[in-house]
């Protein structure tokens, strides 16, 4: 068995460079938010910028690579990067995009 390495009681958010906090759409409270928009000129980049946390965005990662391998999605093709735009809206912004109350993140592997 190998030795955890965490600490015991909830998970503090990770911080951000800029110290910057947004009222994060996943979580339904102020944590860290990204230090830069996600990607620059596009609306979406923007108000994901503006309204997910750090944390959140991490869980987006490995959400989108999960949709990338299941659909086996080729990102040179402009209609895969659409389907996966509309996918990363739903997951921030659409119905059902918070977690439920009492929402606890499974603990990091790293």
């Amino acid at each position: 068995m190998g030795c955890s390495g965490g600490t015991l009681g909830p998970r503090q958010p990770e911080a951000n460079r800029s110290g910057r906090t947004v009222f994060c759409v996943k979580f339904q409270r102020d944590m860290p938010g990204l230090d830069e928009s996600p990607f620059d000129n596009h609306p979406l980049g923007q108000k994901i910028f503006e309204n997910v946390s750090k944390e959140a965005w991490k869980l987006w990662l490995e959400q989108m690579k999960m949709i990338m391998n299941e659909y086996r999605l080729n990102l040179g093709t402009e209609e895969a990067q659409k389907f996966l735009l509309e996918q990363m809206d739903q997951y921030f912004f659409g119905e059902g995009a918070a977690f439920p109350p009492g929402y606890v993140a499974p603990k990091s592997k790293g």
